[in-house]
């Protein structure tokens, strides 16, 4: 029976066996240097959705062990408004110094459709290639921080590029998929 139901599920919702796993931050966390969001298994492909709401973001990333590095920016494409703001992040070091960055406001943002949530998105600039790692990061402890200009709007943040699913999680996908549609694709975001 447990086989019927996993075969069903899969030719039901392929796109969400195949997905980037979403996580969404509570509303207005604050995600500070000394309070970082924790960011486990980095190599394992997550789209982080949050809003910046005055300063930048930071989050942390520990490995004890060499692992595979992405990271890009994305933003909800709205079909009644254009791309509300470029944001920009930086890679640091465990001391907060740069090791690396993409600036959003140099770079050329271009239109992506996910099939797998059914959703248009603005892309913007990655640590990597399509998507995916192109490079690897010794042990220790590193940060993302993701920032712009006036340190406000939505944006997504993609982390690894390893699909990772279990059955159990597929509910709660479906749940987080239907909140962002609502919550990050709203017109109402325009401004």
């Amino acid at each position: 029976m447990a086989t019927k139901l996993i075969l069903f599920i899969m030719l039901i919702f392929p796109s969400i066996i195949l997905a980037h796993s979403p996580i969404i931050t509570k509303t207005n966390q604050i995600m500070t240097k000394s309070n970082p969001f924790v960011i486990s298994k980095p190599e394992h492909s997550k789209a982080i959705f949050s809003e910046l709401n005055g300063s930048e973001d930071y989050y942390k990333i520990e490995s004890a062990i060499p692992f595979k590095f992405y990271a890009g920016i994305t933003v909800p494409k709205l079909e009644t408004c254009g791309r509300q703001n470029y944001f920009s992040f930086k890679i640091l070091g465990a001391d907060f110094k740069e090791i690396d960055g993409r600036d959003g406001a140099t770079f050329e943002w271009w239109a992506w459709y996910e099939k797998y949530g059914k959703s248009w998105y603005w892309v913007g600039p990655e640590i990597g290639e399509n998507f995916a790692s192109n490079r690897m990061y010794n042990p220790g402890t590193y940060y993302i921080k993701v920032f712009n200009q006036t340190n406000t709007g939505k944006y997504a943040l993609a982390v690894g590029d390893i699909e990772k699913f279990g059955l159990a999680s597929i509910p709660k996908l479906l749940l987080t998929v239907r909140k962002l549609k609502k919550v990050f694709w709203a017109e109402s975001n325009c401004r």
